[in-house]
């Protein structure tokens, strides 16, 4: 039995942090229903002009990686019939997750308060960039917007450079989608022991700003941190990246005095050792002195010499690499599903390991609207319930 089994999510958000977060838990076993809208079918039949292997299979890799194990329903919610199907549905669902701007779900008749009334169990989890309130709560943003308010952007990259953007969605992931499935279950949780629903406001700024709270803390205290002349992103030398021989880089983690010790000694420089956190010129002097030693050999001949020499450090690798890398892959970090439609597919792996309740991969997400029909008979709609649904426009005809 899959942990969160026998729990029905909808889903209604559309852009990466909502979808993120209900693939986590659909991975786990919850049914989790994609209510999109109905011009998501153009929308995608324009995006299937890529010419690449994969598409000209039908397969589009970002909606079948975060829509596995998912249903789709096709729903128009902006005309009666197609939201009181949407009510059915609510009245039969744990949890509701939506993406829209503040303001939208009211205006649409989809708001906790109004879905609250169906179902006073409901957990309703509203996914946005900067939150339900305050000044910025309407305003445009996207991830690289959250990080510079956040204050992560104005931390990242080096000292003598301008911000680097991350190569991952930090806000919209770790800030946004990570936050709402931890919020979702602690809901859960509470719902077993009291009965009751409850309303989640996530914000991605919120998410971000709190991935700072150990510098805040150092802040707060008069320690202030600035690009690339921090403890941990570039101001010293034991915490620091080094390029190679062969233009591949190292990444240095020795915090700990025993780590850099052992790092010291490796490359013959014992008298380094004093110098683990040394700033300003002398800091600026060591690092160049480890990069020059760090040059005269290749990435792959370092890390065969220091990975396992309790010196924290490890080879930067390139995505292709790390895909391939022997603990990703003993890990299970990458999986082969079968599917009807595409044969073997590769796939990113579930990333927490469970000994009970392991998340699986049952099915790839279907295409738009494949579950309409049968979601519909689910809620009890008979076929000439279903006809006037089309009439009405409330489902694709």
């Amino acid at each position: 039995m899959l942990a969160l089994e026998g729990i029905r999510v909808l889903d209604l958000s559309r852009q990466l942090p909502g979808p993120f977060c209900t693939w986590l838990l659909a991975d786990l076993g919850a049914d989790v229903i994609r209510v999109e809208d109905p011009t998501a079918i153009a929308r995608a039949r324009g995006a299937a002009g890529h010419s690449t292997p994969a598409a000209e299979r039908g397969y589009d890799p970002h909606r079948e990686v975060l829509n596995r194990n998912k249903r789709s329903l096709v729903l128009n919610l902006k005309v009666a019939a197609g939201r009181e199907v949407f009510y059915r549905l609510v009245e039969r669902a744990d949890v509701v997750v939506e993406g829209f701007r503040p303001g939208v779900t009211r205006r649409l008749g989809i708001d906790y308060e109004t879905l609250q009334a169906r179902n006073p169990r409901l957990i309703y989890c509203s996914l946005s960039g900067w939150g339900q309130t305050g000044p910025y709560r309407e305003v445009a943003g996207h991830d690289i917007d959250y990080l510079a308010v956040a204050g992560v952007l104005d931390l990242t990259g080096p000292a003598d450079g301008p911000p680097a953007i991350p190569g991952v969605q930090v806000a919209d992931i770790g800030g946004g989608a990570l936050m709402a499935a931890f919020g979702i279950m602690v809901a859960l949780f509470h719902r077993e022991r009291t009965g009751q629903g409850q309303y989640i406001d996530v914000s991605m700024l919120d998410g971000a700003f709190a991935w700072l709270g150990h510098i805040i803390g150092r802040f707060f205290t008069g320690e202030v941190w600035t690009r690339g002349r921090g403890l941990l992103n570039g101001g010293v030398p034991c915490y620091n990246v080094y390029p190679t021989a062969d233009g591949k880089y190292l990444a240095v983690g020795a915090l700990e005095p025993w780590f850099w010790a052992n790092l010291c000694r490796r490359l013959g420089r014992e008298d380094l050792i004093p110098k683990q956190f040394a700033g300003g010129p002398e800091g600026e002097a060591v690092r160049a002195e480890l990069a020059a030693i760090f040059r005269t050999r290749s990435r792959d001949e370092w890390a065969a010499e220091l990975m396992g020499a309790d010196t924290c450090v490890a080879p930067v690798k390139e995505l292709a690499e790390a895909l391939a890398d022997p603990q990703i892959q003993a890990r299970q970090m990458v999986i082969e599903v079968e599917d009807p439609r595409y044969g073997r597919v590769r796939q990113v792996g579930f990333p927490v390991k469970f000994s009970a309740t392991p998340g699986r991969v049952r099915h790839l997400g279907g295409p738009l609207g494949a579950d309409t029909g049968a979601i519909l008979r689910e809620l009890g709609y008979s076929a000439a319930e279903v006809e006037d649904l089309r009439r009405a426009g409330a489902i694709p005809a």
